[in-house]
């Protein structure tokens, strides 16, 4: 194909290009509605919308969201990094916010640090640069440089999964009393040769912060808070192969607190594998409060984290201020619950 002619079928296809006043047209609106429609869709009828999107779907049209989003410094779109996409936990979060977020004509930009400031701060960099509404952070620790861009971001900034001194909203639960619970917990059972198992705490800083809660409790009642921190992040098989580990290591150890459900399980199966008794020989309990933990037996102990509602309640908080209202207020406390089940 010679320049001139690809010159042209390049003119060809920007011209056959779906326009909004198009999309108008079909609808049977005014570009302006149609174009609140889109970006604001509380501003206008739920006929009107309804019209406007039925449009869309059957002319194609796909709207220029960073020419959009040069023209009023906003976009519709919201960015979200986590630290894991693998993780149940941070999936239901997520799934919270996606929910609500969309019903109100948002879309997500999702980012996964796993567990790396560093990477979050590029990940900030790259999503701000599109001209992102609104910012989600799964946890209140952001590295110097990620800091200071946040600081000088004049957009909202939501930090969720922990409780604490946000940058501006936060959603979350309170770490250290969710592990003084567990451990208050296992003390009132009895026990007093309680194990803490972690995974790289530098990285998961919050499970670190649980057994802070943990070592609390334990240390006030006079009893050693042994922590036994494994070289890879939580998972069923790694919670499998601790439990070997923790035995050798404390072979008095009549109760083990893991950082999470995965974990737990795992050791669990493991133990049942072992010919151990569970909670005769040794009790063990997690934290999340994921189903896999209800479906194994006996059914594991747990604090359970409200996940879902935390994303659900992230988005309406920056939907308020992003709509121009006062938000309820800037820090919430979702909390937890004890889920005792038949492992300790």
């Amino acid at each position: 194909m010679s320049k001139d002619t690809s010159h042209t079928a390049k003119q060809r296809r920007r011209s056959d290009q779906v326009t909004l006043s198009q999309v108008a047209l079909v609808a049977g609106v005014s570009p302006i509605t149609a174009s609140r429609a889109l970006n604001y869709p509380d501003k206008v009828s739920n006929n009107a919308r309804q019209s406007v999107l039925k449009a869309v779907e059957s002319l194609g049209y796909v709207p220029n969201l960073v020419a959009g989003s040069l023209a009023s410094s906003r976009s519709r779109l919201i960015a979200v990094i986590v630290p894991s996409l693998i993780n149940s936990v941070f999936v239901e979060v997520i799934k919270g916010l996606q929910e609500t977020l969309e019903a109100e004509g948002y879309q997500i930009l999702l980012g996964n640090t796993d567990y790396d400031l560093d990477r979050e701060y590029q990940l900030v960099r790259t999503f701000l640069g599109w001209s992102c509404s609104a910012l989600v952070t799964a946890g209140l620790r952001h590295n110097t440089a990620c800091h200071t861009l946040l600081a000088n971001w004049d957009h909202p900034i939501m930090e969720v999964m922990e409780l604490g001194k946000g940058m501006d909203l936060n959603v979350g639960l309170d770490h250290v009393a969710a592990g003084r619970c567990m451990a208050t917990h296992l003390i009132n059972k009895g026990y007093r040769h309680i194990v803490y198992v972690g995974a790289r705490l530098t990285q998961d800083y919050r499970a670190g912060m649980r057994y802070q809660g943990h070592k609390a409790v334990l240390q006030a009642k006079g009893v050693e808070a042994p922590l036994v921190e494994l070289d890879t992040l939580g998972s069923l098989q790694a919670g499998a192969d601790s439990l070997p580990q923790v035995l050798a290591q404390h072979p008095h150890t009549q109760a083990i607190h893991f950082a999470n459900d995965d974990l737990a399980a795992g050791a669990l199966l493991a133990a049942q594998r072992q010919g151990l008794n569970v909670p005769g020989d040794i009790a063990i309990a997690g934290f999340n409060g994921l189903p896999l933990g209800q479906h194994v037996t006996p059914q594991l102990t747990t604090i359970l984290s409200p996940r879902e509602e935390m994303g659900r309640l992230a988005a309406k908080e920056l939907i308020r201020r992003l709509s121009d209202k006062s938000v309820y207020r800037r820090q919430h406390d979702v909390g937890f619950t004890l889920q005792i089940g038949g492992s300790t």
